[in-house]
């Protein structure tokens, strides 16, 4: 949309607590409705009354509006996300407005009484995506921030499952009791809370034989001597940004397979890495990793478990407001941009020798990309 033609508008609308494109305009996690348009250069928030002063503070907006200053003549829906849309139609008309473009968010409630007030609506599948794939250098340090708190729990949590002791049976213990993936799980999430972090997807913790499902989140009691896949991907309660961080741990000695996968899979890794430059596509990041882990005889098996190790997924994904974002490390992935920021976590899974995946968060550059990592990537956690 160009910014000078005052008959056209982009829009966002809906919760913007759930809503990351909304809430990276308004600035606040706001539970209610609100919407956010520009008309050439202008741009406005639409909110409640009651929010109107506090989204003032924050938002990057021009003017901040509430649905009373566009009240119809026959008065508002009692449904209050019902008023806002009503509203948001009669701001965008007041504006002389007739071409809207909506992202892929856009609910249909909004849809509707848009159409129903006359205006046309466009769906840009850019909008909202990629000015958030461009992080600027405040969001970048708010994802090392969130990176470097998801490093100092993985660390806690990788020297715990190493320093267990195992039972007659091979099963860790902490405590006297069993250190089951579960425990584990409660474990990350009450040190991330002390730190102002939820878990809100939860986390990863998996073994042998559920790893072979590279998404399992892992369950039952964990073994010496065997890999253990630690995922943990927590977002900052303060600014909202996402940590993303996965080793591979192993209490005791692993097995001369596990060795061998590891190595591939760090070496993959590398690869990666080097191909993580502006201008690059995300399509070839992910080929990197692909002739890495074949080369050293391992197979793709996208979309199915197997025994042997084998390659189940992409090779990583955009970060930000959330914590999977546009664009994929994988096939068919386009152009990097300067100050994107992704995750590159290869891996090999199968059911007979267990799981290995090393994720690191990284800021697309002009040369080198930068790694918000700084934990060693190594099988052994005991100091």
């Amino acid at each position: 949309m160009s910014s000078q033609n005052l008959h056209e508008a982009i829009a966002f609308a809906g919760i913007a607590d759930k809503n990351p494109s909304l809430y990276r305009r308004l600035r606040v996690a706001l539970g209610d409705p609100a919407a956010w348009f520009q008309v050439g250069d202008s741009r406005i928030a639409l909110v409640r009354d009651i929010e109107r002063e506090r989204v003032t503070q924050f938002a990057i907006a021009d003017r901040v509006v509430c649905p009373p200053d566009f009240a119809p003549p026959e008065g508002f829906d009692a449904d209050r996300e019902t008023a806002t849309a009503q509203a948001l139609a009669i701001a965008l008309k007041n504006h002389g407005v007739k071409l809207v473009y909506v992202d892929r968010t856009f609910p249909m409630i909004y849809s509707h009484h848009l159409s129903e007030a006359g205006l046309q609506l466009r769906y840009d599948p850019l909008l909202g995506v990629l000015d958030r794939r461009i992080k600027s250098n405040e969001e970048i340090e708010m994802l090392a921030k969130a990176q470097s708190v998801t490093e100092s729990v993985m660390e806690e949590i990788c020297g715990l499952i190493a320093r267990s002791r195992p039972d007659a049976d091979g099963f860790l213990q902490d405590n006297g009791e069993p250190l089951t993936s579960d425990r584990v799980r409660d474990i990350a999430a009450e040190s991330f809370m002390r730190r102002g972090y939820s878990m809100a997807h939860g986390a990863i913790v998996a073994t042998t034989p559920q790893v072979a499902d590279c998404h399992h989140a892992g369950d039952g009691p964990l073994s010496t001597d065997q890999p253990i896949v630690v995922d943990l991907f927590p977002r900052d309660e303060a600014s909202r940004y996402w940590g993303d961080c996965t080793r591979t741990v192993v209490n005791g000695h692993p097995t001369d397979e596990v060795v061998a996968m590891h190595d591939a899979v760090c070496r993959a890794k590398k690869a990666a890495i080097e191909r993580l430059v502006a201008g690059q596509t995300a399509a070839s990041v992910h080929q990197a990793v692909i002739n890495t882990l074949t080369s050293s005889g391992y197979i793709v098996s996208r979309g199915k478990t197997t025994d042997e190790p084998s390659i189940q997924h992409g090779t990583g994904h955009g970060i930000g407001l959330e914590v999977h974002e546009p664009i994929l490390l994988d096939d068919g992935g386009g152009e990097l941009l300067a100050n994107e920021v992704f995750t590159v976590e290869p891996g090999l899974y199968g059911r007979l020798w267990g799981g290995v995946r090393v994720e690191d968060m990284l800021v697309v550059g002009t040369g080198r990309a930068r790694n918000l990592n700084r934990l060693h990537e190594g099988l052994d956690w005991r100091t």
